[in-house]
């Protein structure tokens, strides 16, 4: 390689590897399943400059290392699953510098019949995807990221969107109260990963943001904005949950506007709170990432 060139990043794995995994306690059976993607880095980068290829663990061997891991040690939680993916690579092979692990875990829930949770029947829920990602270099501790991806949530009062920048280019007017929707996608990242129970973690952050989107059952919470609502999610997550450093949350806008009826005289009314249009495109995005401070170094 030129002199005057350095890799800035080189790596291979396998991805989208589906692992369906089956626990059976008695009459009673729980799934879990996964796509899983897998990336090695190196300590040699003779198989890119020279084509030599004596150290690469084959994207197909990494493959079946999910698969065997997954019926020696089966699997807990996307997190764990992970880590567990990461040591194995760094244990068993001293010429891999680092590991990157993501793992998205598919929304399988037990089915109800008769009022009773089914022994051995399942229904895909897809309220709400679970995802992580773990790397781990070499002499170094892991680092772990949960995902929250594809909560969608409506509610059609507790909002307004007021006093914002009034100028020659607003069309917008203040609206006092609409409906708000949205589609939340959130991250976190974890300080440590010593005795953490990932699945708790992943449960407390989903009710935080029905809380602070949705507010108690009977009256709700109020919304002067989504960048608000996003503050309010991330304010509670790092205050309830030690564990966690920083926290990041995105919401766009999933409009629902009221059609303009008055445009039908015989037929329609000057006044519409009940028939609205969704429109997807364009939409407002709202995001940020809260963490907490480090301690200066002085």
């Amino acid at each position: 390689m030129n002199k005057d060139m350095e890799w800035l990043h080189r790596g291979y794995g396998k991805n989208h590897v589906k692992l369906l995994h089956l626990r059976r306690e008695g009459p009673v059976h729980t799934i879990k399943e996964y796509e899983v993607n897998t990336a090695l880095t190196l300590d040699s980068d003779k198989d890119y400059i020279v084509g030599d290829n004596s150290d690469i663990i084959a994207t197909d061997s990494q493959k079946n290392t999910v698969y065997i891991l997954a019926k020696n040690h089966g699997v807990k939680s996307p997190e764990d699953f992970a880590l567990l993916l990461c040591s194995h690579f760094l244990t068993k092979y001293s010429h891999v510098t680092s590991v990157k692990v993501d793992v998205e875990e598919y929304p399988w829930r037990r089915l109800v019949t008769e009022g009773k949770a089914h022994n051995h029947a399942f229904l895909f829920s897809p309220e709400v995807l679970h995802t992580c990602s773990v790397t781990q270099a070499r002499g170094g501790h892991p680092q772990v990221s949960t995902g929250l991806e594809g909560m969608r949530v409506l509610k059609t009062t507790q909002s307004s969107f007021t006093n914002f920048v009034s100028d020659e280019f607003r069309s917008l007017p203040d609206m006092e109260d609409r409906l708000f929707s949205t589609v939340v996608s959130a991250s976190w990242q974890y300080a440590d990963v010593t005795d953490i129970d990932f699945g708790r973690i992943w449960i407390r952050m989903q009710k935080i943001i029905y809380d602070k989107f949705a507010g108690p059952p009977d009256y709700g919470i109020y919304s002067p904005s989504v960048q608000n609502t996003v503050f309010l999610i991330q304010d509670a997550a790092l205050s309830e949950i030690p564990q966690i450093t920083q926290v990041k949350v995105t919401m766009p806008n999933k409009h629902y506007f009221g059609v303009d009826l008055s445009k039908f005289p015989e037929v329609g009314t000057t006044k519409n709170d009940e028939v609205f249009l969704p429109v997807d495109k364009p939409a407002g995005s709202i995001t940020s990432t809260l963490g907490r401070k480090m301690p200066s170094k002085l």
